[in-house]
């Protein structure tokens, strides 16, 4: 019996040694805890993707401003604050929509007319007249003409619309289930963009579903060239204030641009139904000043079109590697094949 408590006393204490010394460990670390400050809260955009070391801080972000670049319940086209934005509203409010209007008002007072003229109570034997050449004529030529006055002003348009000047800024734009993502290939900076929920939109003072935590940057007067694809379904890329929309193929790439000279915020979304959050990724594309866009490429780690690293003080940032002193001269060797000689015939 003394042995059996004897044993049971030394394994109890072999337990309870790691236990302790897992409590001393515990003790001696949390003052180092307790003294190291509290990590700052960041947006989901700064935690993906923080700001390298050295580069100039981020752009304040732009708010939005109402009645421009985000819907606000007119039963009109949006302002348009591009070249081809504003000559394709022209022809809708100076052409299209007037013609409309007075079709659908001579179609609808022709239609009146005969109701009424030609009623049985006042025109109780109908008229047996089957064929009108002057009439047959107009209604034959008329519409010829409207399509002609409509032809000249759409061609033009799609002309300028599918001829872009030379490209100051490229970004390709590729749609995912369900958000965006953005390169600039020929500044180094890729982003990922999704949708801010409503109470950190509510908090910014952007609309609900429209806010994102990575904005599509472009500097203002500059001809944006855009890339559009997709990794998974089709999407469809598009800003209304731009007058521009196009779709997102996968495996495809489609392209089209826009230029405006007004910095400020404006939004679209996802044209293209691709799923069950089809309505949750939208597009957020700020416009700035060409100074501010320069900061932020730095602040993103980005380098702008001929700027070049500055050398450091100490001397050139790679040393130049000195030529090897142990290579022999090459010996002309004739060029191996898998194949047999041939005979000359």
């Amino acid at each position: 019996m003394k042995t059996f408590f004897k044993a049971l006393a030394i394994a109890a204490a072999l337990g309870l040694a790691p236990a302790a010394a897992l409590a001393q460990e515990t003790s001696a670390a949390a003052p180092t805890a307790a003294q190291s400050p509290a990590a700052a809260p960041v947006s989901p955009g700064e935690a993906s993707a923080p700001a390298p070391s050295g580069t100039s801080a981020a752009l304040p972000r732009a708010a939005p401003e109402p009645g421009i670049g985000q819907p606000d319940g007119r039963f009109s086209l949006q302002d348009q604050v591009t070249p081809i934005g504003q000559e394709a509203a022209w022809f809708h409010n100076v052409i299209l929509l007037p013609l409309i209007t007075a079709i659908s008002l001579f179609v609808l007072g022709l239609l009146g007319w005969v109701m009424f003229r030609y009623r049985r109570g006042a025109h109780p034997t109908p008229s047996r007249t089957s064929h009108n050449t002057f009439l047959e004529v107009v209604w034959t030529l008329v519409p010829v003409l409207i399509l002609v006055v409509i032809a000249v002003p759409s061609i033009r348009l799609l002309a300028h619309q599918y001829s872009p000047p030379r490209a100051d800024v490229t970004v390709k734009a590729i749609g995912n289930q369900w958000f965006w993502e953005y390169e600039y290939p020929d500044l180094g900076i890729q982003l990922v963009s999704n949708m801010l929920p409503d109470d950190q939109a509510r908090a910014r003072g952007e609309p609900r579903q429209l806010a994102v935590d990575e904005r599509l940057v472009v500097p203002a007067g500059a001809t944006v060239k855009m890339i559009v694809t997709a990794n998974d379904v089709i999407h469809a890329w598009g800003v209304p204030a731009f007058w521009t929309k196009i779709d997102a193929v996968p495996g495809r790439l489609n392209e089209t641009w826009f230029r405006t000279d007004r910095p400020g915020l404006y939004y679209g979304v996802c044209y293209e139904l691709c799923g069950a959050r089809h309505g949750y990724m939208p597009i957020a594309v700020e416009v700035v000043s060409r100074e501010e866009f320069a900061r932020w490429v730095a602040a993103h780690g980005g380098t702008m079109p001929g700027a070049r690293p500055a050398a450091s003080a100490s001397g050139p940032a790679v040393a130049a590697t000195p030529a090897p002193t142990n290579v022999a001269a090459a010996t002309a060797t004739p060029p191996t094949t898998n194949q047999s000689a041939q005979p000359s015939r």
